[in-house]
């Protein structure tokens, strides 16, 4: 024990030494005990009109459940008239991993606005994750949803480019297992693009871009999902590129391409069966050079064998003279 603290405590008896140590017992136990048998938010919770014991208050500590929550909204609960919200209801939502006061909050909201919201369907809502203060809040003030440019092209082959306002209110009894704002813009994209599709002109979309509205709110697009779309509004609408000339220019573009390939390809098979006629008569020609360089060596055997006299091979020259004769003849002449 150090020096300084053995010269204090030899200043006091052993009596009162007992007593300080008697006194930090006792105040450690008076925290313990408020800390578990919370007295006063008792107190609170009586002033209030809820009545609660202090035992369930004691249990609640045992069960890792702040009774200061609990308490708190009993209370408002008890203050906005609300008889379904409970004790064992709260702690159950509470250990559940729920959201007690925005629980809470989203039934005080929804009694004032006179909407029918049970405890069981507002604890449902917050256990499947969605905010169900946030829902009754756009139950009563329905909320607007841009949409993000669609692009649409009419018959007459015109693109257009249309920007919808949606206004939604959320559909309380379709928050559990109900689609999100994510399919419910893409469904009215899809009306916007079924819509302007089916127009014969695209003047005739420009001229009544409440048709769209119409024609797509009577497609029941929110079926299915968490909110109920009150209107369709186009914001905007903007004429885009001439598609179908643009399809026509391509298809001439491709056509031509393809003539042109089938061109390329005759042209290849002339220019293969020229080269193959000029590879036959080469043939040829070689065959007669053959041919032509084995006569001096037959009229030498003839001649040997006597099978061809002088006279005959005389008489071959002249016709040969006059053959190539008459053919300079009758060939034109070069000027």
């Amino acid at each position: 024990m150090p020096t300084h603290l053995l010269t204090l405590l030899t200043g006091f008896s052993r009596m009162e030494i007992l007593n300080v140590i008697l006194i930090g017992i006792v105040a450690i136990c008076v925290i313990i005990f408020f800390y578990y048998v919370p007295f006063m938010l008792w107190i609170n919770a009586e002033v209030s009109g809820v009545r609660i014991s202090l035992i369930q208050l004691f249990l609640m500590r045992i069960r890792k459940v702040p009774p200061s929550k609990i308490v708190n909204c009993m209370i408002e609960a008890h203050k906005a008239g609300l008889t379904d919200v409970q004790r064992d209801g709260l702690e159950a939502h509470y250990l559940a991993g729920g959201h007690i006061e925005r629980v809470v909050h989203a039934l005080v909201s929804a009694s004032k606005a006179n909407m029918q919201l049970p405890f069981q369907m507002a604890t449902a809502i917050d256990l499947a994750g969605r905010d169900v203060f946030e829902a009754v809040q756009m139950s009563v003030n329905p909320k607007v949803i841009d949409t993000p440019p669609v692009t649409a092209v009419a018959k007459d082959g015109i693109q257009l480019i249309a920007k919808a306002r949606v206004t939604v209110r959320a559909n309380i009894r379709q928050l559990v297992g109900g689609a999100g704002e994510d399919t419910v813009l893409a469904r009215v994209g899809e009306g916007i693009v079924s819509s302007i599709g089916s127009a014969e002109s695209h003047k005739q979309v420009l001229e009544n871009p409440d048709s769209i509205s119409k024609l797509v709110l009577s497609k029941g697009l929110d079926d299915g999902t968490a909110f109920e779309i009150l209107s369709i509004d186009i914001a905007d609408i903007d004429v885009g590129k001439n598609i179908g000339a643009q399809l026509q220019m391509d298809q001439a573009e491709a056509d031509k391409n393809i003539a042109q390939a089938k061109a390329e390809e005759r042209r290849s098979m002339a220019i293969a069966a020229e080269q193959e006629m000029k590879a036959k008569a080469q043939e040829a020609r070689a065959k007669v050079i053959e041919a032509e360089a084995l006569v001096p060596q037959a009229m030498a055997e003839a001649f040997r064998n006597g099978n061809l006299g002088i006279m005959d091979y005389y008489r071959m020259q002249n016709i040969q003279a006059d053959t190539s004769m008459r053919e300079n003849i009758a060939k034109p002449e070069k000027k």
